[in-house]
């Protein structure tokens, strides 16, 4: 009930509601890509130098309709769209799970032991959080290799320490708390005391959390595939059509590049708006 209320809450927001509507219509198309494709080969790659860099509501010699044109090697732009969200959809849901399986535990353990064990993982979350986001990527990404899956990995893993520096907080704002000091008084053990009753009620302020490090993930993401070191052709990403396309800016065909740049935006904007609205409606400030 107390979800359902929340989603009713979030709803009624204005930003919510639009952030929510957006990145639905995102999903969406994601999932039916093939169904809005004039290519339906996989990642719509099928090339035609003849047809290449056409504008937009552009009909093929083959009578095929391109609503959003053909890019610089002749490929469907609206299939090379619309499946570039899935790359960029999969590396905020799977690079934030990651952060979230890292830095919860780190952070827990540290905000409730403290002394020692809060000493030697807060020198941990400070040494990577002294190292920028986007050099700690590209070195793992030349660690791991390009691709796919290893975006997902570097990514996840310079984005733990805002989740741990957020629960250490959290837990060690609520450890005083009457309810902690009367389940130790029953015997709880530090385990249930600490996963059972301190970290739900850090729940609100990490749904916030991630919200926004959605937004991150695929900026990160884009980034890399924009430096050649995301996923790789034939894959679309975002990044790397804008990377392809961004000397067309000068020339009749600019759309080639912003397209993508627009689509990046507007689903960047909706993770942020979303997690504008949820800090509103669970009110996180008043947590103590």
């Amino acid at each position: 009930m107390k979800a359902m209320a929340t989603l009713a809450a979030l709803w009624r927001n204005p930003l919510g509601r639009t952030g929510a509507i957006v990145l639905f219509l995102w999903l969406f198309l994601a999932v039916f890509a093939y169904a809005f494709s004039a290519d339906s080969s996989p990642w719509a790659n099928s090339m035609n130098l003849a047809e290449s860099a056409k504008p937009m509501q552009h009909r093929g010699a083959d009578g095929v309709m391109h609503w959003l044109g053909t890019d610089r090697y002749g490929r469907d732009m609206t299939g090379r769209l619309l499946l570039g969200s899935r790359v960029s959809l999969s590396v905020g849901f799977i690079a934030v799970g990651i952060a979230m399986l890292v830095g919860i535990p780190i952070g827990a353990w540290a905000g409730f032991y403290g002394g020692p064990v809060d000493s030697a993982l807060s020198v941990l979350i400070q040494v990577f959080w002294s190292i920028p986001s986007l050099l700690m990527v590209m070195a793992l990404s030349f660690v791991l290799g390009k691709g796919f899956w290893q975006v997902f990995v570097a990514v996840g893993l310079t984005s733990w320490v805002e989740v741990a520096r957020l629960v250490r907080g959290q837990v060690k704002a609520w450890k005083p708390s009457e309810f902690v000091q009367a389940a130790q008084v029953l015997g709880y053990s530090n385990q249930r005391i600490l996963w059972k009753h301190i970290m739900p009620q850090t729940l609100a302020p990490l749904i916030v959390l991630a919200a926004s490090q959605f937004a991150s993930a695929i900026l990160l993401e884009s980034g890399l595939s924009f430096l050649g070191l995301g996923a790789q052709p034939p894959m679309p990403s975002w990044g790397g059509m804008i990377r392809d396309h961004y000397p067309y800016l000068l020339t009749g065909q600019a759309h080639l590049a912003l397209i993508p740049g627009l689509a990046l935006a507007s689903l960047v904007l909706a993770f942020q708006v979303l997690g504008t609205a949820l800090r509103d409606v669970l009110d996180v400030r008043a947590v103590k």
